[in-house]
């Protein structure tokens, strides 16, 4: 009986620690791609990745000051991908200053800096 109950509390304790351990280790920018790709993220359909094949068409997006969107332009980044989530995903726009929106903000900027230094972008 006291074996049970010591392995029931080693579950219990393992369950509280790990998962908040194995979150610290991850990067907003690796959060971010996992939005990126999640196709029920913000309530929506079809996933980012669906549009933006492994973050193609975005690697210069965090350095613009106006970004062309199919549903329009956007004076920011944030406006940018909120637009996106409603029109293109069909799902509900998440607040500028969320810990998601940070985090897929810090995904589409890594896009850039995983490009080689003068490397142009096919079709742009």
């Amino acid at each position: 009986m006291k074996k049970i109950h010591i392995i029931l509390m080693i579950v219990i304790l393992t369950g509280f620690v790990l998962p908040g351990a194995y979150a610290m280790k991850h990067l907003p920018e690796e959060r971010g791609k996992a939005l990126f790709n999640d196709p029920t993220f913000a309530g929506g359909k079809i996933a980012c990745n669906s549009c933006h094949p492994d973050g193609q068409g975005l690697e210069d997006a965090a350095t613009k000051k106006q970004l062309m969107t199919p549903a329009g332009p956007a004076d920011s980044l944030e406006e940018a991908i909120n637009l996106c989530i409603v029109n293109a995903s069909k799902g509900s726009a998440i607040d500028t200053d969320s810990a998601q929106m940070k985090d897929l903000v810090a995904y589409i900027r890594s896009l850039g800096e995983k490009r080689p230094e003068g490397k142009k972008v096919p079709g742009h």
